[in-house]
């Protein structure tokens, strides 16, 4: 069974530690909140009380399985509209620095933020089960965080990685619930295009402004039908086709520059890794005589 994890109203607006913050919140006549902002990213999920919640002038009713995003220096308060409710929420802090920290690692860590930064809409509206999951792992953090196990830190640090990842999961796919046959179409019209393209430019941002889509989601419907990354589909793609310009007497030092490689030791790695041989093995391989 959880310890209490849930603490009084803290009308503290800085953070103490330089990483992240988690708080769950149980308050009872709390009537006033004044409308404020902050310098590090915030993370709201709404359980329970009569509350509407203004970010930067929208208004927002909350009901159980809510949650919003308030980038630093965004002003956001409650307003209440009855006190006898318990007011439940789950707090998440995130200092600048940590946040941007994560994003140097993958840019997958920006996604939510960025739509936010970008649209101004502040407000997701997720179902139970998915909510269910999303407070269970808050609720395990905040265990995590307070606790005494061995590598606390360490694994608080794992959870709050995660945990991004499968807010910015949610965003996503609140964000794109579009018709299968149009993803299905996407997936075809990409592979077809990667295939045509092999010797040009072919970055997740090339392809996301060739098809007027977020990288993210190319990212995600390719995955999702192909089974690898979109990456490692075309470096497979452009091996096979080296394959084909060694048998054609194409020079090495044509061949890697021709495929997308940044010089041949790139390319004579990535080759061996693939098919276990080295470019001259194959080729002298592939030249010997039948009988031989």
């Amino acid at each position: 069974m959880r310890k209490e994890l849930s603490t009084g109203f803290n009308e503290r607006q800085y953070m103490n530690s330089g990483e992240f913050e988690v708080f769950f919140y149980k308050d009872l006549d709390l009537n006033h909140v004044v409308d404020h902002s902050h310098s590090y990213y915030e993370v709201y999920f709404f359980l329970n009380g009569d509350v509407t919640y203004d970010v930067e002038g929208e208004q927002y009713s909350l009901q159980y399985g809510d949650y919003l995003l308030i980038p630093p220096e965004v002003k956001h308060h409650p307003i209440f509209h009855s006190t006898g409710k318990t007011y439940q929420r789950i707090v998440l802090w995130i200092s600048r620095n940590y946040y941007e920290t994560m994003c140097s690692w993958s840019e997958d860590f920006s996604y939510s933020f960025c739509y936010v930064l970008e649209k101004k809409h502040y407000h997701f509206r997720t179902d139970f089960v998915t909510f269910q999951n999303i407070q269970g792992r808050l609720l395990d953090l905040l265990e995590e965080i307070h606790g005494n196990k061995a590598f606390h830190k360490l694994n608080s640090e794992l959870q709050i990685h995660s945990f991004m990842l499968l807010l910015n999961r949610i965003t996503y796919d609140m964000l794109h619930q579009v018709p299968a046959a149009y993803e299905n179409v996407l997936y075809l019209n990409l592979c077809d295009y990667i295939n045509n393209h092999l010797e040009e430019n072919l970055s997740l941002d090339h392809l996301a402004s060739f098809f007027y889509a977020s990288k993210y989601h190319i990212s995600h419907v390719f995955k999702d039908n192909m089974g690898i990354s979109l990456h490692q589909y075309i470096l497979k793609k452009r091996l096979q086709a080296s394959k084909n310009g060694i048998l054609s007497g194409i020079p090495f030092g044509e061949l890697y520059h021709q495929y997308g490689f940044s010089d041949y030791t790139s390319f004579y790695r990535a080759f061996k890794k693939e098919f276990g041989l080295s470019p001259k093995e194959f080729r002298e391989q592939a030249v010997l005589p039948k009988g031989y």
